[in-house]
């Protein structure tokens, strides 16, 4: 796992380099910085619009005092893809509009769920500190 984000920093920018290079020599250079400035443009409009209505149900979920664990996970979700989107390349662009995606979100929280029930180093924990158990043997996940 340490060595993962080293091998990202390399292997990101080669690939995006040579998809520059292949999408240039397709439909032509000021065409390519076009569709990098309109995605970061569009990126920057979803991140807000999408940004303020999880902020508004984040709100809406601790107004009813449930804690809003997937509209913070919802919002981590858009911060990365903002930050995917405005950083120049078509492969950070795809993988940051996925993450625009309710579903691919709800699909991403769903696997991060069942690796995190799954840890032994992860447990709910309430009032005075007792770990709890699921309600009539459901798993957490469902």
């Amino acid at each position: 796992m340490p060595i993962f984000i080293p091998l990202a920093f390399i292997i990101v920018p080669v690939v995006e380099i040579a998809v520059f290079i292949h999408l240039g020599g397709e439909i032509g250079l000021w065409n390519t910085v076009l569709l990098i400035v309109l995605t970061a443009i569009l990126g920057t409009w979803l991140l807000r619009s999408q940004g303020l209505a999880t902020l508004q149900r984040a709100q809406e979920s601790l107004a009813r005092q449930v804690f809003p664990i997937a509209e913070v996970f919802d919002g981590l979700c858009l911060v990365v893809a903002g930050v995917l989107l405005l950083t120049p390349g078509f492969v950070t662009d795809a993988i940051g509009f996925l993450l625009f995606l309710p579903f691919t979100r709800m699909l991403l929280r769903v696997w991060i769920w069942k690796i995190l029930a799954r840890s032994e180093n992860s447990r709910v924990w309430v009032n005075a500190g007792q770990p709890t158990e699921p309600p009539n043997g459901t798993r957490w996940y469902d």
